[in-house]
Protein backbone atom coordinates (compact mmCIF):
# COMPACT_ATOMS: atom_id res chain seq x y z
CA UNK A 1 0.00 0.00 0.00
CA UNK A 2 1.53 3.69 -1.14
CA UNK A 3 1.93 6.54 1.24
CA UNK A 4 -0.26 8.66 -0.79
CA UNK A 5 -3.38 6.03 -0.75
CA UNK A 6 -2.67 6.13 3.05
CA UNK A 7 -3.17 9.72 3.49
CA UNK A 8 -5.89 9.75 1.27
CA UNK A 9 -7.60 7.63 3.58
CA UNK A 10 -6.80 9.88 6.43
CA UNK A 11 -7.84 12.67 4.74
CA UNK A 12 -11.11 10.97 4.02
CA UNK A 13 -11.96 10.36 8.10
CA UNK A 14 -10.95 13.73 8.63
CA UNK A 15 -13.36 14.88 6.44
CA UNK A 16 -16.01 12.62 7.63
CA UNK A 17 -15.18 14.12 11.07
CA UNK A 18 -15.94 17.41 10.20
CA UNK A 19 -18.86 16.97 8.67
CA UNK A 20 -21.23 18.06 11.34
CA UNK A 21 -19.66 21.21 11.94
CA UNK A 22 -18.96 21.77 8.14
CA UNK A 23 -22.42 21.25 7.55
CA UNK A 24 -23.45 23.82 11.10
CA UNK A 25 -21.10 26.14 9.64
CA UNK A 26 -22.50 26.38 6.03
CA UNK A 27 -25.70 26.24 7.72
CA UNK A 28 -25.36 29.79 9.02
CA UNK A 29 -23.40 31.08 5.86
CA UNK A 30 -25.90 29.94 4.00
CA UNK A 31 -29.17 30.34 5.49
CA UNK A 32 -30.53 27.32 3.60
CA UNK A 33 -30.28 23.52 4.01
CA UNK A 34 -30.42 22.77 0.72
CA UNK A 35 -27.46 25.57 -0.04
CA UNK A 36 -25.54 23.83 3.32
CA UNK A 37 -25.75 20.70 1.76
CA UNK A 38 -24.66 21.75 -1.98
CA UNK A 39 -21.72 23.57 0.18
CA UNK A 40 -20.72 20.88 2.02
CA UNK A 41 -20.24 18.72 -1.13
CA UNK A 42 -18.80 21.39 -2.71
CA UNK A 43 -16.38 21.54 -0.18
CA UNK A 44 -15.34 17.82 0.24
CA UNK A 45 -15.27 17.71 -3.48
CA UNK A 46 -12.73 20.43 -3.48
CA UNK A 47 -10.77 18.71 -0.47
CA UNK A 48 -10.91 15.83 -2.13
CA UNK A 49 -9.22 16.44 -5.36
CA UNK A 50 -7.31 19.41 -4.26
CA UNK A 51 -5.78 17.71 -1.09
CA UNK A 52 -4.70 20.31 2.29
CA UNK A 53 -1.69 22.04 2.11
CA UNK A 54 1.39 20.42 3.92
CA UNK A 55 0.89 21.95 7.58
CA UNK A 56 -2.38 23.65 7.32
CA UNK A 57 -4.91 22.90 9.71
CA UNK A 58 -7.68 21.02 8.41
CA UNK A 59 -10.64 22.54 9.91
CA UNK A 60 -9.94 25.77 9.10
CA UNK A 61 -9.32 25.19 5.87
CA UNK A 62 -12.35 23.57 5.18
CA UNK A 63 -14.28 26.55 6.66
CA UNK A 64 -12.22 28.86 4.24
CA UNK A 65 -12.91 26.52 1.46
CA UNK A 66 -16.63 26.77 2.15
CA UNK A 67 -16.77 30.42 2.41
CA UNK A 68 -14.95 31.14 -0.67
CA UNK A 69 -17.14 28.79 -2.69
CA UNK A 70 -20.48 29.83 -0.99
CA UNK A 71 -18.92 33.35 -2.08
CA UNK A 72 -18.69 31.81 -5.30
CA UNK A 73 -22.26 30.82 -5.70
CA UNK A 74 -23.68 33.72 -5.07
CA UNK A 75 -21.60 35.89 -7.33
CA UNK A 76 -23.07 33.33 -9.59
CA UNK A 77 -26.48 33.25 -9.03
CA UNK A 78 -26.14 37.56 -8.85
CA UNK A 79 -24.83 37.41 -12.45
CA UNK A 80 -27.46 35.10 -13.30
CA UNK A 81 -30.54 37.05 -11.62
CA UNK A 82 -29.08 40.03 -13.70
CA UNK A 83 -28.42 42.83 -11.37
CA UNK A 84 -24.58 42.00 -11.03
CA UNK A 85 -24.54 42.46 -7.27
CA UNK A 86 -23.93 40.50 -4.52
CA UNK A 87 -26.67 40.25 -2.24
CA UNK A 88 -24.70 40.81 1.40
CA UNK A 89 -28.44 40.08 3.17
CA UNK A 90 -28.21 36.56 2.00
CA UNK A 91 -31.28 34.48 3.20
CA UNK A 92 -32.23 29.74 6.50
CA UNK A 93 -39.84 16.22 21.71
CA UNK A 94 -42.58 17.65 23.85
CA UNK A 95 -45.99 16.32 24.94
CA UNK A 96 -47.51 19.56 25.64
CA UNK A 97 -48.58 21.01 22.20
CA UNK A 98 -48.67 24.42 22.91
CA UNK A 99 -45.56 24.41 24.38
CA UNK A 100 -43.69 22.07 21.29
CA UNK A 101 -45.78 25.02 19.26
CA UNK A 102 -43.91 28.04 21.19
CA UNK A 103 -40.49 26.36 21.00
CA UNK A 104 -40.96 25.73 17.41
CA UNK A 105 -41.71 29.39 16.30
CA UNK A 106 -38.92 30.41 18.91
CA UNK A 107 -36.30 28.86 16.95
CA UNK A 108 -37.92 29.78 13.50
CA UNK A 109 -37.98 33.62 15.01
CA UNK A 110 -34.22 33.38 15.87
CA UNK A 111 -33.13 31.21 12.33
CA UNK A 112 -35.06 34.29 10.73
CA UNK A 113 -33.50 36.79 12.79
CA UNK A 114 -30.02 35.08 12.07
CA UNK A 115 -30.88 34.84 8.13
CA UNK A 116 -31.64 38.69 8.22
CA UNK A 117 -28.02 39.30 9.40
CA UNK A 118 -25.12 40.10 6.69
CA UNK A 119 -23.82 37.84 5.59
CA UNK A 120 -20.63 38.79 7.24
CA UNK A 121 -22.09 39.02 10.47
CA UNK A 122 -23.83 36.04 10.60
CA UNK A 123 -21.18 34.03 9.60
CA UNK A 124 -18.59 35.83 12.44
CA UNK A 125 -21.60 34.81 14.74
CA UNK A 126 -21.95 31.40 13.94
CA UNK A 127 -18.22 30.51 14.11
CA UNK A 128 -18.19 32.46 17.92
CA UNK A 129 -21.52 31.31 18.65
CA UNK A 130 -22.74 28.59 17.80
CA UNK A 131 -19.36 26.62 16.48
CA UNK A 132 -17.16 27.72 20.02
CA UNK A 133 -14.32 29.62 18.18
CA UNK A 134 -12.00 31.73 19.65
CA UNK A 135 -11.86 35.70 17.34
CA UNK A 136 -8.33 34.57 16.14
CA UNK A 137 -9.66 31.18 14.77
CA UNK A 138 -12.56 32.80 13.27
CA UNK A 139 -10.31 35.84 12.32
CA UNK A 140 -8.13 32.98 10.18
CA UNK A 141 -10.98 31.13 8.57
CA UNK A 142 -12.48 34.21 7.53
CA UNK A 143 -9.24 36.00 6.56
CA UNK A 144 -10.32 39.00 8.49
CA UNK A 145 -8.36 41.06 11.17
CA UNK A 146 -9.26 40.26 14.58
CA UNK A 147 -10.75 43.70 14.78
CA UNK A 148 -13.00 43.58 12.01
CA UNK A 149 -14.67 40.06 13.15
CA UNK A 150 -15.17 41.24 16.85
CA UNK A 151 -17.25 44.58 15.02
CA UNK A 152 -18.75 42.25 13.14
CA UNK A 153 -19.71 39.89 16.19
CA UNK A 154 -21.06 42.96 18.23
CA UNK A 155 -23.04 44.33 15.57
CA UNK A 156 -24.49 40.81 14.29
CA UNK A 157 -25.68 40.90 18.54
CA UNK A 158 -27.00 44.43 18.89
CA UNK A 159 -28.78 43.67 16.09
CA UNK A 160 -30.37 40.43 17.16
CA UNK A 161 -30.78 42.20 20.76
CA UNK A 162 -32.67 45.24 18.82
CA UNK A 163 -34.89 42.83 16.83
CA UNK A 164 -36.68 40.32 20.18
CA UNK A 165 -36.58 43.70 22.72
CA UNK A 166 -38.35 45.12 19.33
CA UNK A 167 -40.55 41.91 18.99
CA UNK A 168 -41.28 41.81 22.85
CA UNK A 169 -42.86 45.18 23.36
CA UNK A 170 -44.97 44.41 20.19
CA UNK A 171 -46.46 47.00 18.01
Amino acid sequence: MSANADQGRGLRRRIIDLLPRLGRYAYALTGSRADADDAVQATVERLLARGVPDGVDLEPWALRVCRNLWIDETRRRAVRRGDGAVDEAHPALSIDGEREALEKTTLKEARDAMNDLPVEQREALALVAIDGRSYAETAEILGAPIGTVMSRIARARAALAARFAEEEQGP
